[in-house]
């Protein structure tokens, strides 16, 4: 994967504005840029969440959901999700589903990094064994659903914020997808 991967900015309508380096965009000032998140699953509807490598600028070593990332210019969300899940835990993904298309959020991270993401949320099915890319992800963990939402609404501070809000915006879309 190129080093010079980007960030699409966009305006509050999700006008697209232009791009910035991805590295280079992710300060205390964060522009409003577009994002994707996904929650992977497998056949026996367990949710793979990851922890994220300390090596990450932002949120380093914090659990989150299976894969998150930034569409490039000229690619579809989709063929994102595609692209960052086989990149940062080699899964084959199917039955990509949005679960909160409409998710936007900002939040600062304890070192003052600032996300600010119009990041529609997905679900989607791995037909293959993960192989974690060690720069991305430092641990993995299959949970099944409810007791992971168990553990994000009594713990939120040992998630990534914006796992827990997906989680409350979607949980219903995300419960019936893992049930499929």
């Amino acid at each position: 994967m190129s080093i010079q991967e980007h960030v699409i900015l966009v305006d509050d309508q999700g006008l697209v504005l232009g791009t910035q380096e991805k590295y280079a965009a992710h300060t205390s000032h964060t522009p409003l840029h577009l994002a994707f998140s996904s929650w992977l699953f497998n056949a026996k509807g367990e949710c793979l969440i990851t922890r994220r490598a300390l090596s990450k600028k932002a949120w380093p070593g914090v659990w989150t959901n299976s894969v998150c990332g930034h569409p490039q210019s000229g690619e579809e969300t989709t063929q994102a999700v595609i692209r960052r899940s086989r990149f940062e835990v080699g899964a084959e993904i199917t039955d990509i589903t949005p679960v909160a298309p409409e998710f936007r959020y900002r939040e600062s991270d304890p070192s003052g990094i600032v996300e600010n993401e119009i990041c529609p949320v997905f679900a989607a099915r791995i037909t293959n064994n993960v192989t974690i890319n060690r720069d991305e992800v430092m641990e993995y963990q299959w949970v099944e659903l409810e007791a992971l939402f168990r553990a994000l609404d009594a713990t939120p501070w040992a998630f990534s914020p914006w796992m827990v809000m997906e989680a409350t915006t979607a949980r219903e879309a995300l419960r019936a997808f893992a049930a499929q």
